[in-house]
C-alpha cells in the first residue's frame, strides 16, 4: 500500500525542480536516439554493435516512458539541453575521433563513454524516481523505476562485454607510432 504524498503543493519548488529534471533526460534520451546507431557502426566488435543497437530499441522505449510521466503530471513534454550528456557525447565523438577504425582500444572507449551516459540516467532515473514517490506520482514512479532496472541492466551489460576480452585484447594491440 503506497503512502501519501510528502508533497502537496503542487505548484512546489520540488515539482518544479522535477519537471526540470524531466526535461533534462527527455533531451539525452532523445539524442541518445540519434548517437547511438553512431556508436554502433563505430565499434569494432559485433557484440558491443548488438548491445548498442539492442539499447537504441530501449531508449525509444525510455522516450515514449518519459512523455507519459509528463502526460501523468499534465506537463507538455519538452527537452532541455543536458550539459552533462553534451559532454558525455562530444567526448564520444573524440573517442571515436582519436582511435584507429576495427580496433579494440576503440570498442574500450565506446564502452567508457556509453558507461559514463549509463551513470548519469542511473542517477538521474533514480533520483526522479524517489521525488515522484515523494510528490505522490506513483505511477511515474513505477515507469521511471522501469527505465532505472533497465539502465542498469545496460550498465552490465557494458561491463561484461568489456571483461569478456575486449579490454585484455586492446591491451595486446600495439602502440600508435607516430
Amino acid at each position: 500500500m503506497e503512502t501519501q504524498p510528502l508533497v502537496t503543493n503542487v505548484d512546489s519548488k520540488l515539482r518544479n525542480f522535477f519537471i526540470e529534471q524531466l526535461q533534462d533526460i527527455y533531451w539525452a534520451e532523445k539524442k541518445l536516439v540519434k548517437k547511438l546507431p553512431k556508436l554502433s557502426a563505430a565499434a569494432t566488435t559485433q557484440q558491443l554493435k548488438d548491445a548498442l543497437s539492442d539499447h537504441l530499441m530501449q531508449t525509444r522505449n525510455h522516450v515514449t516512458r518519459l512523455e507519459k510521466v509528463f502526460a501523468l503530471i499534465n506537463e507538455p513534454a519538452d527537452g532541455k539541453k543536458c550539459p552533462a550528456m553534451a559532454g558525455i557525447f562530444e567526448e564520444g565523438e573524440d573517442i571515436i575521433d582519436d582511435t584507429d577504425e576495427d580496433s579494440l582500444q576503440r570498442d574500450v572507449g565506446i564502452i567508457f563513454a556509453a558507461q559514463k551516459a549509463e551513470h548519469y540516467e542511473i542517477a538521474t532515473y533514480g533520483g526522479l524516481a524517489q521525488l515522484a514517490k515523494t510528490m505522490g506520482y506513483f505511477e511515474a514512479k513505477e515507469i521511471l523505476g522501469q527505465t532505472l532496472d533497465e539502465e542498469k541492466r545496460a550498465d552490465e551489460l557494458l561491463t561484461q562485454i568489456a571483461e569478456g576480452g575486449i579490454n585484455y585484447g586492446a591491451s595486446r594491440e600495439p602502440k600508435d607510432v607516430s
